[in-house]
């Protein structure tokens, strides 16, 4: 239950939480009966105060009348909230002829003004108004002046009126605060929503950047042994031992993608702390895993200081490095591959991987082409480009500008 059904009950029931279509009227709360009873209480009182006077100058079967029409005035004042336009002109024109219904006048009068627009409690209130003045010189009251009386009955029905047009102005202000409480709610979930999908479909292009390089070398390796099972022993135990590290290392790299989910801080189910991110500064340790791999791969770097370049922008360097050679072993198996990288602060990297094509026919190797195309929507959110392609002399190139701020 929350803070706010808790204190329902201190609640106008017009402020409660609008009911279903076709449901039935919200029921009063203890607050609606507590404020009707004190205006049932008041009119009464004004209506009593109302019948002395007039018991002082009226005929007993004057008195009689004024009594009965102030007690349904009083009574009909709990038809307020149902219909509040109809009673406040009913009112009003039995005050004419019966002063002691002025009490109820005003009652009706407030909540005319608390549930209706400003255009129709202004000819109300000016029937009122009118009402008012008649029944001064259709029951004048000889203690007080003609002038007083008109000005009195002016003043009552501003004050009720300015009263209920003030409460309605607070509770649209409540309602409205309430609404933007909701819309902000509403637009909270859906930014949370957003942000897992994205985060989602980042962890699903991590795992592919990642687990492609290592899932190629298991590929590659397994295919050799077995198209050669008359390999010499030394072979075989190489591609063995290559395969039992590619495994090792994909299953870290999963570990590491997981790692993502956990909090800040957080250990995996062994103990050990999640992995570091690669950064630019482990290219060099990439190209030499593909080279003990059977690749060849030259390396072109001009950068003195590869950790003086920002985490985000070196891990999207060696992503698209990490996506090349494994293209390139996939589909041009056997070809040189060369990893050019340049760049310095405020002109930004620019990182080319390419291959020429290869010397024989290639066996069809499964390819969906999501890495490149997430690698390209990476290197767009990091500010940077990237295009990829056949090469003009044959092969295949990739060519990627990131930005380096100054």
């Amino acid at each position: 239950m929350t803070r706010t059904d808790r204190l329902a009950w201190l609640l106008p029931s017009a402020m409660a939480e609008p009911p279903a279509e076709g449901a039935a009227r919200p029921r009063r709360t203890v607050r609606d009966w507590v404020v009707d009873t004190t205006l049932f209480l008041l009119a009464a009182f004004v209506g009593l105060l109302a019948s002395e006077t007039s018991a002082k100058y009226n005929s007993e079967a004057v008195i009689l009348a004024d009594q009965l029409l102030g007690a349904a005035a009083v009574c009909a004042l709990w038809l307020r909230r149902r219909w509040p336009a109809g009673l406040a002109v009913a009112l009003s024109l039995v005050s004419v002829v019966a002063p002691v219904a002025g009490g109820a006048m005003l009652a009706s009068l407030f909540s005319l003004a608390v549930r209706r627009p400003f255009r129709e409690v202004a000819w109300i209130g000016a029937l009122a108004a009118a009402a008012s003045v008649a029944q001064v010189f259709v029951r004048p009251d000889p203690e007080t002046g003609t002038l007083l009386s008109i000005g009195i009955g002016f003043v009552l029905i501003l004050l009720v009126t300015a009263w209920g047009m003030l409460v309605r102005s607070r509770r649209r202000l409540v309602e409205a605060l309430r609404e933007r409480a909701r819309r902000a709610e509403a637009e909270a979930e859906l930014r949370a929503e957003q942000a897992q999908r994205l985060a989602r479909e980042a962890i699903a292009r991590e795992m592919h950047d990642v687990l492609a390089h290592r899932l190629t070398l298991l590929s590659v390796h397994a295919g050799a042994l077995e198209f050669r099972p008359d390999a010499p022993p030394a072979q075989v135990a190489r591609a063995a031992g290559v395969i039992r590290d590619s495994a090792h290392e994909a299953l870290q790299d999963l570990r590491e993608i997981i790692g993502v989910l956990r909090a800040p801080g957080e250990t995996t189910a062994t103990g050990e702390e999640n992995r570091p991110q690669p950064t630019l500064e482990t290219l060099g340790a990439l190209v030499e895993e593909s080279r003990q791999a059977g690749m060849k791969v030259v390396l072109d770097s001009d950068l003195a200081d590869p950790g003086a370049v920002p985490v985000a922008t070196g891990r999207t360097v060696y992503r698209i490095a990490q996506e090349g050679l494994t293209n390139a072993r996939k589909h041009a198996p056997g070809a040189e591959v060369t990893v050019t990288v340049r760049g310095r602060r405020g002109d930004g990297l620019t990182v080319d991987v390419a291959n020429p094509a290869p010397d024989g026919p290639v066996p069809p190797v499964p390819g969906s082409g999501q890495g490149l195309i997430g690698l390209t929507e990476r290197a767009m959110l990091a500010g940077g480009r990237m295009s990829h392609g056949p090469a003009p002399g044959g092969g295949f190139a990739l060519h990627a500008w990131l930005p380096w701020p100054a």
